[in-house]
């Protein structure tokens, strides 16, 4: 079984984006609301259907759930325009696509405060997820994706997000 490193370090932002500081992720997920910034992409393909990522069940946060196409932490010294390239070639074994800023929001949980970087990107090539970051991954259409709303399928940030972004357009 996989575990997250409660020990790896982030780096604390204001609502800006400037760091002000760091903390493990321990710290950040345990309820303190330490703002520490993420990436995300929406990965749509040329008909329009968004890919998401199944989160495995060992995660620390949301186990279980479809989530955003990719998500993750931005390390500390790592610019969010790095840490989208790393990420997306992490989870999903992309390395040649152009995000698309959608924009920057704070989303906020009983247990941590995310300044999200939201991009999008129109992607038809080959998709690999890691076999160690999630449990696989499918193209959904925005029909299923309406369907699966509010019904604890999807993380609770997904929704908040793809429907603040994507949904009023669609």
């Amino acid at each position: 079984m996989n575990k997250d490193n409660q020990q790896e370090r982030f780096p604390i932002v204001d609502e800006q984006g400037q760091v002000i500081g760091s903390a493990t992720r321990g710290e950040c997920h345990n309820g303190s609301r330490l703002l520490h910034p993420v990436v995300h992409l929406h990965v749509f393909n040329s008909k329009g259907e968004v890919y998401l990522q199944k989160r495995p069940e060992w995660k620390d946060i949301q186990p279980g759930k479809w989530d955003t196409s990719v998500g993750g932490h931005i390390d500390l010294g790592e610019t969010p325009e790095q840490a989208l390239y790393r990420e997306v070639r992490e989870e999903l074994g992309i390395a040649d696509f152009l995000p698309e800023k959608k924009g920057l929001y704070v989303f906020e949980s009983q247990r941590e405060r995310e300044l999200v970087y939201v991009h999008r990107t129109i992607y038809d090539g080959d998709i690999h997820p890691s076999a160690e970051e999630l449990d696989g991954g499918k193209f959904w259409t925005i029909e299923e994706i309406r369907e699966a709303m509010g019904k604890n399928i999807l993380t609770p940030n997904f929704e908040s997000e793809f429907s603040k972004f994507f949904l009023s357009f669609s």
